[in-house]
This record gives C-alpha cells, structure tokens and sequence, in this order.
C-alpha cells in the first residue's frame, strides 16, 4: 500500500467514525440503538466511543484499501470521504 492510499483510507475512516459517532444525521441511528438496547448498554457505548468504531472502521476498510487501494474508484470516494472531514476541521477552527 502506497502512502496516497494510506492517508485516503486514513482520511476516510476519520470521516466514517465521526459520522456514526457524533453527526446529527446519524442521530437517528444512535437514538434508535439506545431505545433498543438501553442507554448504557455496550452497543450503545460501541457507537458513540469514536475508539471503538474506529477499530471496526478500520477493520472494513483496510482489506479494501489493500485489495483495491490502487484503483479510481477507490482513490476517488475515500478521497472524498477524506475532503469532507478536512473541510469540516477546517470549519471548526475556523468558526
């Protein structure tokens, strides 16, 4: 695996993580777990422990970035992925 890829599966993961663990539009997603489970359930901990999603992340990318880390279609979406948190890191700093 090549540094490029490397830091766009970096990047990507970031963005995933974040996204299930604290983005409003993935709040359904952790209510819905929390009614289903309880709010001090380990599933619900699971979700919102930005460590902890982070493994399991990084446990489905990584296969994928080595497996097909060299092509486009990888390199443009985990590119994108990569954009986004960028740009809403910039946007916290920068508010």
């Amino acid at each position: 695996m090549d540094a490029v890829v490397f830091l766009l599966t970096l990047g990507a993961v970031c963005r995933i993580t974040r996204f299930i663990t604290k983005d409003e539009l993935a709040a359904g997603f952790r209510s819905w777990v929390a009614d289903r489970f309880g709010d001090e359930s380990k599933i619900s901990y699971l979700i919102t422990c930005g460590w902890c999603v982070g493994v399991w992340t990084s446990a489905s990318i990584v296969p994928l970035a080595y497996l097909i880390g060299g092509t486009i279609g990888f390199q443009a979406f985990t590119m994108t992925l990569t954009l986004s948190y960028l740009v809403g890191l910039a946007a916290t700093w920068l508010d």
